[in-house]
């Protein structure tokens, strides 16, 4: 199984958006046995919290379903539980790795789509659906690389 943590700074916006169009894709591929999905936040600002209803609202318009949850934190004992670690900007990355260390699993969403960007935080800019578009784009692009993974292990 490949298991994914995606991490924004919250864990109410773009890392269950994330967490959430991962899972559907992996349903749609069959991949759902093979493919775990889950998110984190790099602060404990919004600890506790269930997703953004801006969030919450641009996944229902998708068609992805999702769950109510409560936001949890990123943590170091975290690090052998997951093979990859998503963070949406370059804050996020930086601050996974002062909890983690400077670890070869943490990758920046966008990186997979071969953009340099990062994919900017709709609690500040308001447009969820702009980040559903990046977050659609870089999970697409990272299940083209697990794919690639789960061949050569002939798991797929």
């Amino acid at each position: 199984m490949i298991r994914i943590l995606f991490v924004c700074h919250g864990n109410i916006c773009r890392s269950p958006m994330c967490e959430f169009v991962m899972k559907a894709m992996a349903e749609k591929e069959n991949l759902s046995d093979k493919i775990f999905a889950a998110s984190a936040a790099t602060s404990l600002e919004a600890i506790g919290c269930d997703i953004h209803r801006g969030t919450q609202k641009v996944l229902t318009e998708h068609g992805i379903p999702f769950e109510s949850r409560a936001a949890v934190r990123l943590e170091k004992s975290d690090l052998p539980k997951y093979d990859y670690f998503i963070g949406m900007d370059s804050a996020n990355i930086s601050n996974m790795k002062k909890i983690l260390g400077d670890s070869r699993k943490i990758h920046r969403l966008l990186e997979f789509a071969e953009l340099g960007r990062d994919i900017s935080d709709p609690w500040y800019t308001h447009d969820f659906n702009r980040t559903y578009e990046d977050v659609t784009l870089g999970c697409a692009a990272l299940m083209s690389e697990i794919k690639k993974k789960l061949r050569q292990q002939n798991s797929f």
